[in-house]
């Protein structure tokens, strides 16, 4: 299975975690870690992201940049790595 690292910026909204996560699952990927933190004194949130999955990963991006209140979705490292289920 190959990891992606993905930097997602986005609007601050209380079902923002929701929908990203949502996308996430539907695509066929799974979450192996996650941070998100506001930027300071704006209505901003960064999401750090890395999934794992066969598909490309620009299928994701694709969709979670179409997501509202999305405005920047960036793919930041693919690695190749042994995943065990």
């Amino acid at each position: 299975m190959m990891q992606h690292q993905l930097s997602i910026q986005a609007r601050f909204r209380p079902e923002m975690l929701e929908r990203v996560l949502r996308v996430v699952r539907h695509r066929g990927f799974q979450v192996c870690a996650m941070n998100m933190a506001t930027a300071a004194n704006t209505d901003k949130i960064n999401i750090e992201l890395t999934v794992a999955s066969q598909r490309p990963v620009d299928l994701l991006s694709s969709q979670l940049s179409k997501l509202m209140d999305v405005s920047c979705v960036e793919i930041q490292q693919q690695t190749s790595q042994q995943i065990r289920a």
